[in-house]
């Protein structure tokens, strides 16, 4: 029987040996997910720079909407499990991307369920309540993510995509909005329409002293770092203070203020001219990428393997998240919300 690296978990040599990712061979996927080969989603969101200071830019941006900030801060899991949220909250954003139909929309599913129980409050400010689920909310941390994994690819990557491969891109984002509760209807189509998106956001973002303390938490990519990685002095720092200058460098200056974050222009000038061919070398190797990965996120390894090692899946099909859901008899979204409010009352 062959000795398989599951992609379905972590096994134990694969994740006390992430350099067992390289040589293993590794479990394909059950199809090709909501993508697959082709993709435009595959190809920016699969460039190194997507599942590092893009995912850290998305992370970080999100912290500035109050509602948002609230529920992280009220679980104080980003503080006292840094490192085992971020390898979960990637781990999930792979599955979406680059997992098949039925792990996606099975994660989905508990995702909202462990929201619905430790995802509601008061937000303390206004008094108002927030609801993780809440679709505004879901959109905001939807769009925000693809919006930053875009803007770092342009910025630190190959460049801009063509008009044909940007639309194909958003209309990709309107798809895996489906596995969350915000509306696909309400995904912009375009750069401008994404423009328009946060313009008409901003009135409502702000930066309490929490806020500001939790953003530049999630600049230190130290708490991701696994316990012999820290231990390695100056390249720990000097891979953090790679991480956090590239991120900041993306971060509009109107954002940097609310967040109290200074970073000179020289030092912008000079991440930029450093990022892209770092990235670029990255690029070149699929096994490379994935031992950080492994080493980075034990979770997203197993996900990410077979399209970084370029294993066909068992089944060479996409399906649209309707008929997932259908087929493996998992609620939708719209449908889990409602009936999870209900439990509520």
């Amino acid at each position: 029987m062959t000795d398989w690296v599951s992609t379905g978990g972590e096994t134990g040599s694969a994740r006390t040996k992430p350099l067992a990712w390289l040589t293993a061979p590794v479990e394909p996927a059950g199809d090709n997910g909501f993508f697959g080969p082709g993709s435009v989603t595959w190809k920016v969101w699969g460039y190194p720079t997507g599942l590092s200071v893009g995912f850290q830019r998305a992370v970080v941006t999100e912290e500035l909407d109050p509602f948002l900030v609230a529920s992280v801060q009220h679980t104080g899991k980003v503080y006292s499990q840094a490192r085992t949220r971020y390898d979960h909250t990637l781990a999930y954003f792979a599955t979406v991307l680059f997992g098949d139909t039925e792990t996606a929309t099975k994660s989905s599913a508990v995702l909202m369920k462990i929201h619905a129980k430790t995802g509601v409050g008061t937000e303390p400010v206004s008094g108002l309540p927030y609801d993780a689920n809440d679709p505004d909310s879901q959109l905001w941390i939807h769009l925000t993510a693809w919006h930053s994994i875009l803007y770092v690819y342009e910025q630190f990557g190959p460049g801009p995509l063509s008009d044909a491969e940007e639309h194909q891109f958003w209309n990709e984002c309107a798809i895996a909005a489906e596995l969350q509760t915000c509306d696909p209807d309400k995904v912009p189509r375009t750069r401008e329409g994404i423009r328009c998106y946060f313009e008409n956001i901003r009135p409502r973002l702000a930066a309490s002293e929490i806020t500001q303390q939790m953003m530049d938490h999630l600049l230190n990519a130290r708490v991701m770092y696994p316990p012999l990685l820290g231990k390695l002095g100056p390249f720990a720092w000097v891979a953090n203070k790679f991480l956090r200058t590239a991120t900041i460098a993306t971060l509009p200056h109107w954002q940097r203020d609310l967040a109290a974050i200074r970073q000179s222009r020289m030092a912008d000038l000079l991440v930029r001219l450093l990022a892209k061919p770092v990235f670029w070398g990255l690029s070149k190797s699929g096994r490379l990428q994935l031992a950080l990965l492994a080493w980075l996120s034990p979770s997203t390894a197993p996900i990410a393997a077979p399209f970084l090692r370029k294993i066909p899946a068992r089944e060479a099909r996409t399906l649209t998240p309707a008929a997932a859901f259908a087929q493996w008899h998992v609620q939708p979204p719209a449908e889990l919300f409602t009936q999870l409010h209900r439990r509520a009352e």
